[in-house]
């Protein structure tokens, strides 16, 4: 079967509110008040966690500061749990593109660097989980993206055939998995890091969800 993987953070969803909002619950607890900003930060947001204790951590100059980092890393993932969909939205046409590929026999699936369960909570949430016939996390497998076993995987479970799927996704990791993998990748315009996506060279991008399915049809069939 035909499989449409996406990426969440940033390609399905603008998640980046609420993750600035627990990576500065964490400053606050350290008494250094909000370090990061909503909307200038939010593409650090999308690379998860630990990129934005650092971010922060650079801006009190103390960026070399680890074992600080790593102390808060837990802290940060349960704010985020505790309010993890204050700020999220879907993207405009995300779940419609999502129900087309379904209605025209694709699989479709989710592979993040998000923790699984955050994902599947996130998703629970929003109440679209069980639109997905898979979903893989960064920690569901021993690998993770872009490493491409973590996207074979996601597609297996979704029932599909590794060769023939392809990766929507909104950065380079998701660009480096798919080439690694061997498969088309479509990268998102529309997020915070869409101004570049070009240049990485995917076989496609979107600046809306309503022309995925065109691009898929042309590039796995």
């Amino acid at each position: 079967m035909r499989t449409v993987v996406f990426d969440l953070d940033g390609t399905l969803a603008d998640t980046s509110g609420d993750l600035i909002a627990a990576a500065n619950a964490c400053f606050q607890a350290m008494g250094m008040g909000d370090q990061l900003d909503p909307l200038a930060d939010a593409g650090t947001a999308l690379r998860g966690g630990r990129a934005m204790l650092t971010l922060g951590m650079e801006r009190l100059g103390r960026g070399g500061d680890t074992v600080e980092i790593d102390r808060y890393y837990p802290v940060l993932l349960e704010a985020y749990a505790g309010a993890i969909d204050v700020h999220t939205k879907l993207y405009p046409g995300a779940m419609d593109a999502v129900e087309v590929l379904r209605g025209q026999g694709y699989g479709v699936a989710i592979c993040t660097n998000k923790p699984e369960r955050l994902a599947r909570l996130l998703m629970t949430r929003l109440g679209v989980l069980d639109s997905f016939a898979a979903l893989t996390g960064a920690d569901t497998l021993p690998v993770r993206k872009p490493d491409p076993e973590h996207l074979f995987e996601t597609v297996r479970r979704a029932g599909g055939d590794p060769a023939r799927c392809l990766l929507v996704g909104d950065t380079v990791t998701d660009r480096e998995t798919a080439r690694a993998a061997g498969v088309p990748s479509v990268l998102v315009t529309f997020g915070p890091n869409g101004t570049g996506v070009a240049d990485l060279e995917p076989e496609a991008t979107i600046g809306h969800f309503d022309e995925l399915e065109g691009v898929v049809r042309r590039l796995i069939g």
